[in-house]
């Protein structure tokens, strides 16, 4: 077998076992990530539940505040009883406490209503906190695994990396430049076997001319179809 091919052959299959890493790592990442949603979610909830409350809180803050205004105007209005001289006054002062006091009431309902519905999202508030407790100690314990998962595969890819190193450097230039060329576009099926006389990376079968050539593997040979780089794998040659 020519020997470039045989360096090409050796690369190639060192960048697929590079690559192989990229759908572990994914996955890695994924079960972190998903967690992480979760806690967002929960966060999210946490922050309405939270933004809720203060509103409520403010609405009855104003509310008391109306309650003091019109226990002042009563109180007013007692005073001018006293001095009022004609029936017509006496009406006014009475229609004015009535408003005063259906105001009251109404004030009073709604906070007692607010309080209500507080009390309710502070109980969820305090049930969605202890899951955000649960769910951040699964992140750390899963972060842990999974950190010690992709530091292992950064290992062994930098391994591969240095190896892919030293067969760049023994390969010639020209050859690797081509092969670079391909991979591009091609990928991890730059450099592909010869099966049933096809190209394994198109599926199309070869002319008599270039499987002839293939077999012999005096040189560098692509495929017509495709572009990319062929060779016949071990047990085929010897069927």
């Amino acid at each position: 077998m020519n020997k470039h091919l045989n360096e090409l052959i050796e690369l190639s299959s060192n960048d697929k076992a590079i690559d192989a890493y990229t759908p572990q790592l994914e996955a890695a990442d994924k079960k972190v990530a998903k967690i992480q949603k979760k806690i967002d979610a929960v966060q999210s909830e946490l922050d309405t539940l939270n933004g809720d409350i203060a509103e409520n809180e403010t609405k009855i803050k104003t509310f008391e505040e109306q309650l003091t205004l019109l226990n002042e105007q009563l109180s007013s209005n007692a005073k001018k009883m006293k001095e009022i001289s004609t029936e017509k006054e006496m009406k006014a002062l009475s229609l004015e406490e009535d408003i005063a006091k259906e105001k009251m009431t109404f004030a009073n309902e709604e906070i007692e209503r607010l309080q209500g519905i507080n009390e309710t999202k502070k109980a969820l508030l305090e049930e969605t906190n202890e899951k955000l407790t649960a769910l951040t100690a699964e992140f750390e314990a899963v972060n842990e695994v999974v950190s010690v998962e992709k530091a292992e595969i950064e290992k062994a890819k930098a391994a591969l990396f240095a190896k892919r190193e030293e067969l760049s450097r023994n390969l010639e230039q020209k050859v690797l430049a081509f092969y670079e060329k391909i991979r591009i576009w091609a990928g991890n099926t730059a450099v592909v076997p010869v099966k049933k006389q096809a190209c394994y990376g198109c599926y199309m079968k070869l002319n008599d001319k270039t499987y002839a050539e293939v077999i012999k593997a005096d040189e560098i040979v692509n495929c017509p179809h495709c572009g990319r780089i062929l060779y016949l794998e071990p047990v085929t040659a010897e069927a």
